[in-house]
């Protein structure tokens, strides 16, 4: 349901923009978010949107990360700049409804700063 791509490795101060690509009936209805997960840590929030277009992000990454969407193509992007070693990890895409609760998840996409 969630198409996640656009990972890689980057050097420290570098960088990229995943996508996430979905259905209309999910991309219209849905919370759509980031989360991450490094090795050995539990998952965690990055960033969310909503479909009026505001938006929420974890501390760690505020001035550095921007998401957003593409209506026309059902597609989240979330742009890292000034990406640093700590944010290596797994990154998913996730579109969430609160009622009737249902969440979706990307199949990840792998993010490696090097310093």
């Amino acid at each position: 349901q969630l198409q996640a791509s656009g990972g890689g490795l980057v050097q420290a101060g570098g960088s990229l923009r995943p996508s996430c690509a979905t259905s209309r009936s999910i991309f219209s209805s849905y919370v759509m978010g980031w989360y991450r997960q490094a090795p050995g840590k539990q998952r965690e929030l990055v960033a969310v949107i909503v479909s009026d277009g505001s938006t929420n992000y974890a501390d760690s990454v505020k001035g550095r990360f921007t998401i957003s969407r593409d209506n026309a193509k059902n597609t989240v992007y979330l742009q890292m700049n000034s990406l640093k070693s700590e944010d290596t990890a797994v990154y998913y895409c996730n579109a969430d409804r609160s009622w009737p609760k249902r969440v979706y998840w990307g199949q990840g996409t792998l993010v490696t700063v090097s310093s």
